[in-house]
């Protein structure tokens, strides 16, 4: 085998995030369960009406997840009645829009609303991993060059290279909730997408 070195290089690249994602859940009591369930489809479909007037497509609104459960009283001694729930993931492709997003699902479900989490999304990362590639590769290019300086050998061609991403976006946002009607501001941060990268490299002779 011929002889050579073997780096590992990494890279990152940036962006603000323009994808809000929403997790929200409507739930609504009832001394029944059909009177639950009924009550939630009424709050549900209010919520679907006021995302749908605020531009949340349907492609872009998902049910996570829904269920009935009993409340019991204080001594957990007897069902006092039920709760019916209903999650939805939203995506909102325009940032500027989430606050009063959030604020019509509010005004639309009431006190029957609860956000559950916001996080925000580069909508398209597919440049953030060129950059980052571009950077990995220089990284453990310009490593080999000093390991093959300090052997003595020049350095040849590349021989190899694997790719193992290190992180997907990774936005860090932080949301302030303020009142209804006036909206609630969210700060975006930066989503960064890491890769990493190994290769291996020919030594020519000393």
């Amino acid at each position: 085998m011929s002889d050579h070195v073997d780096v590992t290089g990494t890279g990152s690249a940036g962006a603000p995030p323009d994808v809000v994602v929403l997790d929200v859940r409507v739930h609504v009591d009832g001394p029944d369960v059909a009177s639950a369930l009924s009550g939630l489809s009424d709050r549900l479909a209010a919520a679907v009406a006021a995302a749908d007037d605020h531009g949340v497509r349907d492609a872009d609104r998902r049910t996570t997840g829904m269920g009935v459960s009993p409340r019991w009283d204080r001594e957990g001694q007897g069902v006092v009645g039920y709760t019916a729930h209903q999650s939805l993931r939203l995506r909102v492709l325009d940032r500027a829009r989430a606050g009063d997003v959030i604020a019509a699902l509010a005004g639309a479900a009431g006190d029957a609303l609860a956000v559950d989490g916001v996080s925000l999304e580069v909508a398209d990362p597919a440049p953030l991993l060129v950059r980052a590639r571009d950077a990995a590769f220089a990284d453990a290019q310009e490593r080999a060059r000093q390991w093959a300086r300090l052997a003595g050998r020049p350095l040849g061609p590349v021989l190899r290279v694997r790719e193992a991403p290190v992180g997907g976006p990774a936005p860090m946002p932080k949301a302030r909730f303020a009142a209804a009607d006036a909206g609630v501001p969210l700060e975006g941060g930066e989503s960064v997408v890491g890769v990493e990268v190994q290769l291996r490299f020919a030594l020519g002779e000393p």
